[in-house]
């Protein structure tokens, strides 16, 4: 069981960094046509049905673009397809998900304090949780809405907002920040399963049987495309989250990342605009700036509770398990005498003001919860505590390993 627990944790690395790889080609390519979108220019001597065209230097050579509103006369020979990118974060991200909020449910998606759910019951409402919001947009979408894209963002908007305010009434705040940026994300990976690409299979379909193809599908497809353009930079922030405790483990958290929304927006407003070459809006930068300003003082709010409503508190089953483990004891008074003067709920190391990744080890409940992160962070690895700082010898790492496999023996 030890040996599995470093297995998995090495898989957990594996997926997460095919994630991020997956998404670094995913956002990159889906940032480069929009700002090729955005740039493409008239000429006088485009051929019938061509948009607009665009010069681009790069690696040694020049490129020439032309972009066909609806399509082409005829079906080019090769046409590559932007599909898999999208299609492969998703996956990746989901199988994320499952390592680490559902296998590692009880740490980390699970809050007791603010809801009584068994772990069945919290991974069903993660799962059934990031259909609804695909279902609602899509329904908004096919709605006169359609025509009012502005209008329909706005919407979008409120419905983010209450979605992190909903998740943060069951699940942790790291959570909570993922689960959203989840949600978020599927909603613009099911544009592309969904609409976008069976809209371009559609004129392609009609290239070939000679057919004259529909302008809607590819309008259809550029509102698709451009609304994933602004929730991308919120998503990536909401994935990075779970490293910033400032960001997830405070007061106002769901206020917090609902003002990212916000940012993500005013971001991608400027650099739309300088692509599209119609204005310089720096009262963007101003507006991200206060946006900001509003994160940094909501993070400053108090926690949620004391260490005495947290000692008070009865431990969980899975707690339970680890606090009745031989040895416990021991590894305990380990844990307190070198990790919790920085992971308290108010650290008394110099300097810091908040527990590292907001991994709190006070009580009992706290140490038996974070079993397994000990084992592998101060007992086979000496990750923690960082350059040995509280200089834990040897044998008090032997405790926790002898801790953590008694219990799972």
């Amino acid at each position: 069981m030890y040996d599995l627990a470093a297995f998995w944790d090495w898989i957990a690395f594996a997926v997460r960094w095919l994630h991020v790889i997956t998404a670094i080609a995913w956002i990159g390519s889906s940032f480069y046509f929009i700002a090729l979108d955005l740039g493409l220019r008239q000429a006088p001597d485009l051929p019938p049905g061509a948009h607009g065209e665009e010069w681009q230097v790069h690696g040694g050579g020049f490129y020439h673009i032309r972009k066909y509103l609806v399509a082409p006369e005829q079906m080019p020979e090769h046409l590559t397809w932007f599909k898999w990118e999208s299609y492969a974060t998703w996956l990746s991200g989901a199988a994320l998900l499952m390592i680490v909020y559902w296998v590692g449910g009880e740490l980390y998606l699970i809050d007791a304090s603010k809801a009584d759910l068994a772990l069945w019951q919290g991974i069903l409402i993660s799962a059934a949780s990031l259909t609804i919001g695909w279902l609602v947009y899509d329904f908004l979408c096919k709605s006169g809405l359609g025509e009012r894209p502005t209008l329909l963002m706005v919407l979008l908007f409120v419905l983010l907002v209450i979605m992190g305010w909903g998740y943060n009434q069951i699940f942790t705040g790291r959570a909570m920040m993922l689960h959203l940026g989840a949600f978020t994300a599927t909603i613009m990976t099911a544009n592309v399963f969904f609409i976008i690409m069976p809209n371009q299979r559609v004129v392609v379909d009609d290239l070939k049987a000679g057919r004259t193809p529909d302008p809607k599908y590819g309008k259809i497809a550029k509102l698709r495309s451009t609304h994933n353009n602004y929730l991308t930079l919120p998503v990536v922030f909401l994935m990075l989250s779970n490293h910033y405790p400032l960001a997830f483990a405070t007061e106002y958290n769901w206020i917090i990342a609902s003002l990212v929304f916000l940012m993500g927006v005013t971001i991608r407003h400027y650099f739309n605009s300088m692509h599209a070459r119609t204005g310089n809006p720096t009262w963007t930068w101003l507006a991200t700036a206060l946006l900001f300003l509003a994160i940094i003082w909501l993070s400053t709010a108090p926690m949620h509770q004391t260490l005495e409503e947290a000692e008070a508190q009865p431990l969980t089953a899975y707690e339970q398990r680890y606090a009745a483990a031989p040895g416990f004891s021991e590894a305990h008074d380990v844990v307190l005498g070198r990790c919790s003067m920085c992971h308290a709920r108010e650290p008394v190391w110099e300097g810091m003001l908040w527990a590292p990744k907001g991994v709190l080890l006070e009580t009992e409940a706290d140490v038996a919860r974070n079993a397994q992160a000990i084992y592998l962070q101060a007992g086979i690895s000496h990750a923690m505590p960082p350059a040995n700082v509280t200089f834990m010898e040897p044998e008090d790492r032997a405790a926790i390993i002898r801790w953590f496999r008694g219990a799972n023996g």
